[in-house]
């Protein structure tokens, strides 16, 4: 257990950012796994700008890699320019 109060204050501040991260990461993960799933190119179309915003934000506060992002943008947009 933790001696000093500074410290015992991080690890309550971690813990609050922790589930902070956690649940952002968790709701882009099922965007993109929503946008994934779409099998209609003018939906997969509208939805796109929402997660791009989304995983944009992500990166700059660093809840996620700034490649990541920029490689599930990159993977989504293929994604769809094969759907017909």
């Amino acid at each position: 257990m933790a001696n000093h109060k500074s410290s015992l204050k991080r690890i309550r501040q971690t813990k609050t950012k922790t589930l902070h991260n956690r649940y952002y990461a968790k709701t882009m993960r099922n965007a993109v796994r929503k946008l994934r799933a779409l099998t209609d190119k003018e939906e997969a179309v509208k939805l796109y700008p929402t997660v791009q915003k989304m995983l944009d934000k992500l990166a700059k506060t660093n809840i996620i890699h700034k490649n990541k992002a920029a490689n599930l943008k990159s993977s989504l947009c293929q994604h769809i320019a094969k759907l017909a």
